[in-house]
């Protein structure tokens, strides 16, 4: 549909109902009371209808800083309240995610999915945790007392092996949460933070920590380029050492070594121990 004598195309209704919902919560930051438009931008995070960081085409991705706002009023509106859930007891403001079953959601005990989170049908989590404004795409595997921080974005088909950390971020409002595309698989123990990105299927080998900071180092070629930040796709990562000069002498800090790159016969998930058996990498 156009506008007549303009040509412009008319933005769908949903993307109108949302702009509509974005000027309200930015009135409730400014004070104006709005429980209820709080209360429905909740909902749309839990319900997958909206996401706080969402992916362009061309491979960029966009932070809605007002669900940012939206989050942090929801936790200035809400009461704290006791939850019963079978043998346990939560004391908190955030309800738990409810109808797990008709959202086709597997969740092992004492696992938790909070509210204002959602996880796409097909995922498992295993007795770890996804915090509020977080995004679970379908297929993905959240393993034991792996932790899903505030707003990470987590692609579909992604492994978060046991113990691993992906950082949260709530304010300030517009900060870039950690994005993981689909297909990554990330190593024990691993910590992700402070809104890195690691690109469509790469591989993270145990342990390996990266932050805002962390230099991250290609040494495939026959010299070392080095980032932050980023992870490029099908990138193949373990952790490493860099040389640090400080007063009292030479030391080595963290850093994260990009080793190789997924090959073609590495591209099913049922052949990821190949990549990691390839380049030696501990998961």
């Amino acid at each position: 549909m156009t506008s007549p004598g303009t040509g412009t195309v008319a933005r769908p209704l949903q993307a109108l109902a949302n702009d509509a919902l974005q000027d309200r919560i930015e009135g409730a930051w400014q004070g104006a009371p709005d429980r209820p438009a709080v209360d429905e931008a909740l909902a749309r995070l839990d319900e997958g209808r909206l996401r706080v960081a969402s992916p362009q085409a061309g491979g960029s991705w966009v932070v809605h800083d007002w669900l940012h706002r939206a989050i942090l009023l929801y936790f200035r509106l809400a009461e704290m309240q006791v939850h019963d859930v079978g043998p346990y007891q939560f004391h908190d403001k955030i309800p738990l995610k409810h109808d797990l079953a008709a959202q086709g959601v597997r969740l092992v005990p004492p696992g938790v999915i909070r509210y204002g989170a959602h996880v796409q049908r097909g995922c498992v989590v295993m007795p770890g945790y996804v915090n509020i404004g977080a995004f679970v795409g379908s297929g993905s595997m959240v393993d034991t007392w792996a932790t899903v921080g505030s707003c990470a974005q987590i692609g579909c088909n992604v492994h978060l092996s046991g113990g691993v950390g992906v950082g949260g971020v709530l304010e300030p409002p517009g900060a870039r949460p950690v994005i993981i595309e689909d297909g990554a698989f990330v190593g024990s123990r691993c910590i992700v933070v402070e809104g890195v990105h690691v690109g469509e299927e790469a591989v993270l080998g145990a342990n390996v920590v990266l932050t805002a900071s962390t230099r991250i180092v290609d040494v495939t070629g026959p010299e070392e380029r080095v980032g932050q930040g980023w992870i490029p796709p099908r990138s193949v990562v373990i952790p490493g050492t860099c040389p640090k000069r400080f007063p009292a002498g030479e030391y080595g800090v963290p850093c994260a070594l990009i080793i190789g790159h997924r090959s073609a016969r590495t591209d099913r998930k049922t052949s990821l121990n190949d990549v990691l058996r390839e380049f030696a990498v501990a998961v």
